[in-house]
């Protein structure tokens, strides 16, 4: 560890969080006020879609019709994208002559990318068509991206609602945030990244002469487009296997820095857009503190494991200094370590190292980031985790000191902490039962990379990132079969919709209800105590449900590696 490198990682965390705050100020003009200084441009553009799809804007749904508009848009795009990805070798722009995915393979690839997790289960320049990747995977990675977000932002209207039962209209919301903050960002930064040497290219595959005298096919493709919605997204796929270990994806550690900006901004700021909603800033601030201080701490425990190396290979052969196994070197361990953190923390899933070759308890961390899946989290369903666990907090303080549980002004009763607790509980389950299954069958277990401990953190990491939408992977998993396909693709979609199903109930519930003043009996939730009793309630259910796990996972392979070293089996 170095002074230098540190320094580094606090600063790019802290720039991260930074831009935040006036993307905060933007969302909060976007979507939480009547009108906004961005209406002379963008809306008689929005109001030519408006017509084209035949939407009325002034119409408000409630919870229901918001919720159902957003479900069946899902399921269309997702069945399109499924025959974009079956019909491939059909299609245009495939100058490789690359053919359809199988059924199982299809079903999984437009699954998790319309559940904004991108997991793959395959090599994208190997497997898909410049037409997949265009049509399918980056039109996904907008449109998922957004549908957390308007999910979010509906779900903050009903909070300052006052005996109302709209929370909005979705066709405005989820056309305002592609007009007015995917798109534009996305063709800045895209010709930013060209410039500093992402390809962007429809031409096939370029073959050269090597040194060697040898022939080789270079992958290449419209990829500086997709490496923006991937990370400002919180998306994560990758257009190459790589991802962002790739030099056409990452070519530099000026790019990286970049790239862990864009993934990290919107969820940062999201938090601000909630204080403004609420119009209590100093509750996003002290939201900031404790979330920054746990992102924070989770980097520089990756970075100290990864920057001490492995001592079995110090104790066997001398080899002393950090561990660089799969790592690129222009990153090293910080750049490596900090991106492992941000990238689980807001489940981008995006990756600029192997996370299978860490050191256990720096491949922890990434592992209980994806745990939690409040750290920020992803593009609007972090901030909805987050207002879960406030939810559920505020609760088990009005019982433990006696107050009837408020939050932001509204009540919370039997039917709200029924529908968190559920939205809560079914994460561990969609991790920790696939998990076991796949472990107790022959085919899972012949799915593994490695033996032993570390072959269970690998089949571990696979359904939290499933669960939690992230889509990294401990990549010694071999994972395209239809078994893991299916079950996987399932655990996605349940991961992201019964959650946000809840969280919708919630806010109907809340959104019927009066605001009520503060008074002597509000619990008050914008002080760093309770800032701390809420990190303490989400690290102890963590704890409680996943520790068990853990311990025969990551900490009982460090724990091996260290008795291995003392000379102990």
């Amino acid at each position: 560890m170095t002074i230098l490198h540190g320094i580094g990682i606090i600063l790019i965390i802290a720039i991260t969080i930074a831009v935040g705050i006036p993307i905060g100020h933007y969302l909060y003009q976007l979507f939480g006020q009547e009108t906004s200084k961005t209406d002379r441009f963008f809306l008689p553009m929005e109001k030519l879609l408006y017509r084209l799809i035949g939407v009325n804007p002034s119409v408000k749904m409630d919870w229901k019709a918001y919720l159902r508009a957003l479900l069946i848009v899902n399921l269309v795009m997702m069945v399109f994208v499924y025959l974009v990805l079956r019909l491939q070798g059909f299609l245009p722009l495939n100058p490789s002559h690359k053919p359809g995915l199988s059924w199982d393979l299809a079903f999984n690839t437009a699954t998790s990318f319309i559940t904004n997790t991108n997991w793959q289960s395959y090599s994208g320049e190997q497997t898909l068509s410049y037409f997949s990747q265009m049509v399918g995977i980056t039109f996904l990675q907008f449109t998922s991206a957004a549908t957390g977000f308007v999910a979010a932002i509906a779900f903050l209207r009903a909070l300052v609602a006052h005996k109302k039962e709209w929370i909005g209209n979705f066709w405005v919301d989820i056309i305002k945030i592609h007009t007015r903050v995917l798109l534009p960002v996305s063709v800045v930064f895209a010709v930013v990244f060209i410039a500093l040497g992402v390809p962007q290219t429809l031409q096939g595959t370029a073959v050269v002469h090597t040194l060697s005298g040898h022939l080789q096919a270079i992958s290449r493709g419209p990829i500086a487009s997709l490496e923006v919605i991937k990370q400002f997204g919180t998306n994560g796929g990758g257009y190459m296997n790589a991802n962002s270990a790739h030099p056409f994806e990452d070519p530099s550690a000026w790019t990286t820095v970049l790239e862990m900006v864009l993934m990290g901004s919107v969820s940062a700021g999201l938090v601000w857009t909630f204080g403004l909603m609420i119009k209590n800033r100093k509750q996003a601030i002290v939201l900031y503190v404790f979330l920054t201080a746990i992102l924070l701490l989770g980097a520089f425990v990756i970075y100290a494991s990864e920057s001490a190396g492995n001592p079995l290979l110090t104790h066997l052969f001398g080899l002393q200094g950090p561990n660089m196994e799969g790592k690129e070197v222009r990153f090293g361990t910080s750049l490596s370590s900090v991106f492992a953190a941000m990238t689980t923390a807001f489940t981008t899933g995006a990756v600029n190292a192997m996370h299978d070759s860490f050191m256990p308890l720096g491949g922890m961390v990434p592992l209980v980031f994806m745990m939690f899946n409040l750290v920020f989290g992803g593009k609007g369903v972090g901030l909805l985790n987050i207002l879960m666990f406030l939810i559920i907090t505020v609760f088990l303080s009005g019982l433990m000191v006696g107050r009837t549980p408020e939050v932001f002004g509204k009540k919370i009763e039997a039917k709200e902490i029924k529908l968190a607790t559920m939205a809560m509980l079914v994460h561990p389950f969609l991790i920790l039962i696939p998990t076991a299954l796949f472990l107790s069958t022959k085919s899972g277990i012949a799915m593994l990379g490695n033996p032993g401990l570390h072959g269970l953190s690998e089949m571990l990491y696979a359904f939290t990132s499933g669960a939690a939408n992230n889509g990294s992977a401990f990549a010694g998993l071999s994972a395209n079969n239809v078994f893991f396909n299916v079950t996987q693709g399932i655990v996605m979609i349940l991961g992201r919709y019964v959650s946000l199903i809840a969280m919708f109930a919630i806010a109907g519930s809340l959104a019927k209800k009066a605001v009520t003043p503060n008074s002597v009996g509000t619990l008050k939730t914008d002080t760093f105590a309770f800032g701390g009793v809420f990190v303490a309630v989400f690290v102890i259910v963590g704890a409680l449900t996943f520790f068990p796990a853990l311990a025969i996972g990551p900490i009982g392979e460090h724990f091996s590696m260290w008795s291995a070293l003392n000379g102990h089996p």
